[in-house]
């Protein structure tokens, strides 16, 4: 019987999310193997483990979305696992026990699972049992993307956009790595929904979070900031790179076309940006403030234009 600490299975088509990977918990080979075979046949991605301690060290490799292990382990136990995962994973985390007089289904759920199964384990109740929580799991994260996210241009909100700058300042300040700002606003859109409405107007702003995301790399964030105003973190990115980041964006804005319905011909738009690259000690609000001013300078020279500035430029206002 082949027992390799690693395999892989194909893609999900029937659950929600496309691609799940599961983590396998067992200290019987046997249950591991036949576990393990199981979920690869039903398409899911497969990984196994012998030990508590080794199902941690799998989660700092592998991307897992539930957890599936055996409570009675030498070691650490199952509820200890459960706990562990529950409080540094956002992870499901499904538990099996042969001893259903000894863990209470209330016990179990209180360490942090989200099912219980008693052994022997019947496949069929199992994939039912995964479903379930794999469904809940992707509720979870649709309400969670509609509380951080902004409708209409499908960026993320304002109150998301703090919450991470935060994090990415933390980031810089444990590894040094650089972080830079872009913040733009859409010249004269008072006046072009004055003129073609604001129906149109909502379609600008639409299109703009498309080809702000377009223009981006994975680990980037795009923000809609508040009314025509965006914001875009750019982690591992010095100023200069960041420039040359706005005026890509700055270009694919300026080459859409909108055709508003009142007019016979097609109306472009163009933004101002401002770039910041942060200092090692500044405030958020500091930062900010400085990408902000940035902006402002290009508002001023006549719109349609990028301003980089660092702590040591004078202040535009």
């Amino acid at each position: 019987m082949p027992e390799s600490d690693t395999k892989m299975g194909g893609l999900i088509t029937d659950l929600p999310q496309a691609d799940v990977n599961i983590l396998i918990v067992d200290d019987d080979a046997t249950v591991r193997y036949l576990l393990n075979e199981f979920m690869e046949n039903m398409g899911y991605v497969s990984y196994k483990a012998a030990s508590g301690e080794e199902a941690l060290e799998a989660l700092k490799v592998h991307r897992v979305d539930v957890v599936i292990t055996d409570i009675m382990m030498p070691g650490m136990d199952g509820l200890k696992l459960t706990e562990l995962i529950r409080l540094n994973y956002d992870i499901e985390v499904i538990v099996m026990t042969g001893y259903s007089g000894d863990y209470s289904y209330e016990e179990v759920i209180n360490k942090g699972a989200s099912d219980f199964v008693f052994k022997p384990v019947r496949f069929e109740e199992l994939l039912l049992r995964l479903r379930r929580v794999l469904k809940e799991r992707f509720l979870k994260e649709e309400l969670r993307k509609l509380a951080i996210s902004d409708d209409l241009t499908k960026l993320y909100n304002a109150r998301h956009f703090y919450k991470q700058l935060l994090a990415e300042i933390d980031r810089y300040r444990r590894y040094r790595h650089p972080l830079s700002l872009l913040l733009l606003d859409i010249d004269h859109f008072k006046e072009y929904n004055d003129s073609y409405g604001h129906l149109e107007g909502n379609d600008v702003l639409a299109r703009m979070g498309q080809v702000i995301r377009s223009c981006l790399r994975r680990m980037d964030s795009a923000y809609r900031y508040g009314g025509e105003e965006f914001t875009v973190i750019l982690p591992e990115t010095a100023g200069t790179e960041a420039r040359n980041v706005a005026m890509r964006i700055s270009s694919e804005v300026a080459g859409e076309a909108f055709y508003p319905k009142s007019v016979r011909e097609k109306v472009s738009v163009t933004i101002s940006v401002g770039v910041a690259e942060y200092c090692s000690g500044e405030e958020m609000e500091a930062f900010i403030r400085r990408a902000d001013m940035a902006m402002f300078k290009s508002k001023q020279e006549g719109r349609n234009r990028i301003n980089f500035l660092t702590p040591d430029d004078p202040s535009p206002l």
